[in-house]
């Protein structure tokens, strides 16, 4: 099956669901005043964190129905990932609902800011199940090798938010709560329309005992995908500790960098739809035996990677000027963004090949490996930032960036050479999958 025509539809999902409904709900809110702003900023901000919680039942769901599927039971492994949904969503949601002040109070000291971020918070956290329960089904649908799936049910969820946002906050005055529930309730229709599709696709379960959810299906799924969740959380964490060295920098400097990411947040979530196409694509076609068919997954994965890092320097260094103006009327500002963009191809070409081989690795049951070397990097990254940043501004904390980046990459050739990973010896002796469509045919179950 074709990389790209899988990681295009993961491309616009992950911009739609990821990027858009935050900026949806920021757009909205803005005519409430600039508190608004700061509180839904915050809020989704923190949302992204609950993503790399559940993304080690999502990932490791998507890997392993791509294992079984046509080979084994898939009742099993669905029924232990709603189990584990249920406990993951419980252990955020009721905390978070709990300590919503206190929380708020971690972004912010105005007493206004808090007070609206609280009241989001309150909407939010005890709408995470409906967050979580959608991130599980579109990992089910990949893990059948449909991705066109999850890229509509993203879009339903944008149309849904664009018409309830304003009925919400305006309509019935509930101001920045009313986001919060505007985009619980798209989140809830979209996640019933995607359950509704999904029984459809599955034959309907026998209910024997074999086909009960149980503790290995449970340890595969967070084996596999735990690596992912705390490489998702590092980098959250780390861009955190990034934007507080910038801002030694004056206020210009901060500005121009935040801006600059989410310029660049258009490039790098090409280099995401590759992880996980990737990913499908592995775990959907197996894996051969022996370093060198193992290399024979990596190498054209990474050569999509640095490609895909390549053309969006090339892209955001055009494109620059012009892409940065919409955001700010300040000079100074405008300069840094520039010029944060003009420095990105040094971190974005190895980043590229980074992430899109954690695809493969991920799948091949090497997350490990990867985890290791993201925490390298950023083990030199960070203090190389503020040893740079101090000498050579934020051009140093730029370089520090690309250098972390680079060593990651660098520190990955042995984890898609070493010995095999347990849990896959299941797969020797049969044929690799590599001849099967994603459209192949399913276990029965």
């Amino acid at each position: 099956m074709s990389l790209i025509r899988l990681a295009l539809p993961v491309y616009v999902e992950l911009l739609t669901a990821v990027v858009a409904v935050g900026l949806i709900d920021t757009l909205w809110v803005s005519g409430l005043g600039s508190e608004a702003v700061a509180a839904v900023t915050v809020a989704t901000t923190t949302e992204n964190l609950a993503l790399g919680v559940i993304l080690c039942v999502g990932t490791g769901t998507t890997v392993l129905i791509g294992r079984r599927d046509g080979r084994a039971p898939l009742t099993p492994v669905i029924r232990t990932a709603w189990l584990l949904l249920g406990v993951f969503a419980v252990a955020v949601a009721v905390p978070g609902v709990l300590l919503r002040e206190p929380v708020a109070r971690l972004f912010t000291d105005d007493p206004v800011t808090v007070g609206l971020t609280a009241g989001y918070y309150a909407v939010a956290f005890a709408g995470i199940p409906v967050f979580f329960a959608q991130n599980l089904v579109d990992g089910i649908f990949k893990g059948l090798g449909d991705t066109r799936t999850p890229m509509r049910a993203a879009l339903l969820c944008n149309v849904l938010v664009i018409v309830l946002d304003p009925l919400l906050i305006y309509g019935l005055g509930l101001g920045v709560q009313g986001a919060a529930l505007a985009t619980v309730a798209a989140r809830l229709a979209t996640v019933a329309v995607s359950a509704l599709l999904l029984a459809r696709r599955l034959p309907a379960g026998r209910g024997a005992e074999k086909d009960s959810a149980n503790r290995a299906d449970a340890a595969a799924i967070l084996r596999t995908g735990l690596p992912m969740s705390g490489d998702f959380l590092a980098r959250a964490l780390v861009g955190m500790a990034l934007a507080g060295i910038v801002g030694r920098h004056g206020v210009a400097a901060l500005a121009g960098y935040g801006i600059g990411l989410k310029i660049m947040m258009a490039g790098v979530m090409s280099f995401y739809a590759l992880r996980q196409a990737a990913m499908i694509r592995t775990s959907r076609a197996g894996e051969a035996d022996g370093p060198s068919s193992r290399r024979d997954h990596v190498v054209p994965v990474l050569r999509y990677g640095l490609a895909a890092g390549l053309a969006a320097s090339l892209v955001l260094n055009a494109l620059a000027p012009a892409a940065v103006g919409p955001f700010t009327a300040d000079p100074a500002v405008a300069a840094q963004a520039v010029w944060f963009l003009r420095c990105m191809p040094l971190y974005l070409v190895p980043f590229g090949g980074l992430i899109a081989v954690g695809g493969v690795l991920q799948a091949g049951g090497r997350g490990a490996g990867l985890l290791a070397a993201t925490l390298a990097g950023f083990a030199v990254q960070l203090p190389l930032a503020f040893l740079l940043g101090s000498r050579m501004g934020p051009t140093g904390v730029w370089l520090a960036m690309a250098a972390g980046a680079a060593l990651s990459l660098g520190l990955l050739r042995p984890a898609w050479r070493g010995p095999r990973a347990p849990g896959r010896a299941s797969a020797r002796g049969r044929a690799p999958r590599s001849t099967r469509t994603a459209a192949g045919p399913r276990s029965g179950r």
